[in-house]
């Protein structure tokens, strides 16, 4: 079979005007809960599209960790590529896409660091492994070979045998939405799509896009 001939029909679910909260981080969560239930795997798994200041694009899977009115939290190496890009050019999209509900949703914003005290609250309970290795990777750092990582894991472990203490080059950001677009996979490829636009005054416009 070609990559042309790959081909899906979607049937699952409708999406109207009148099923849609007025808020649209109130929807995301709705549809980020039902996500959850139904057991997909890493439901908060998103691609993350940043540019440098040329304008050159690049995206990758991260984890949302936070929701709220702010908008959409990650946590990363602040001297990471995504992380200078984001100095560069803090306007970013992220997107989610639930195969299995027939869904993505997709955002638009502007991503600045959380407070410090945020990042080491959520620091404090990532398992222990995973604070060691926010420690040894260089993020986005050529390196010679595997062992450099397990050497510098080894190190780690010696130094902080107890607590790990939150690295002065790592923690979060929150992306603020200007935009968020909800998808919903329909027969003939007739999707319902339906998107928020922040006003000036701070309440959302919905409208409806054609597929």
């Amino acid at each position: 079979m070609s990559i042309a001939d790959l081909r899906k029909s979607y049937n699952l679910a409708g999406l109207r005007r009148t099923d849609l909260e007025a808020n649209p981080i109130r929807q995301f969560q709705k549809w980020l809960q039902q996500a959850i239930e139904a057991q997909l795997l890493e439901p908060n798994a998103m691609t993350l599209a940043t540019t440098d200041k040329n304008g050159r694009p690049s995206g990758r899977i991260v984890l949302l960790k936070g929701l709220d009115e702010r908008g959409f939290v990650f946590y990363t190496s602040y001297e990471s590529r995504k992380a200078r890009e984001l100095e560069e050019n803090p306007n970013a999209a992220i997107v989610f896409y639930w195969a299995e509900l027939e869904r993505q949703a997709r955002v638009t914003g502007a991503a600045s660091r959380i407070p410090r005290a945020e990042s080491e609250a959520y620091f404090k309970t990532r398992p222990r492994g995973h604070q060691l290795g926010a420690w040894v990777s260089a993020q986005s750092e050529v390196i010679a070979r595997r062992a450099v990582l397990e050497d510098r894991l080894k190190q780690f472990e010696q130094k902080y045998p107890n607590a790990v203490p939150l690295p002065p080059f790592w923690g979060g950001y929150v992306l603020a939405p200007v935009e968020i677009e909800f998808w919903q996979g329909r027969p003939n490829r007739l999707h319902d799509r339906f998107r928020y636009t922040k006003r000036a005054d701070g309440n959302w416009l919905i409208e409806r896009l054609a597929p």
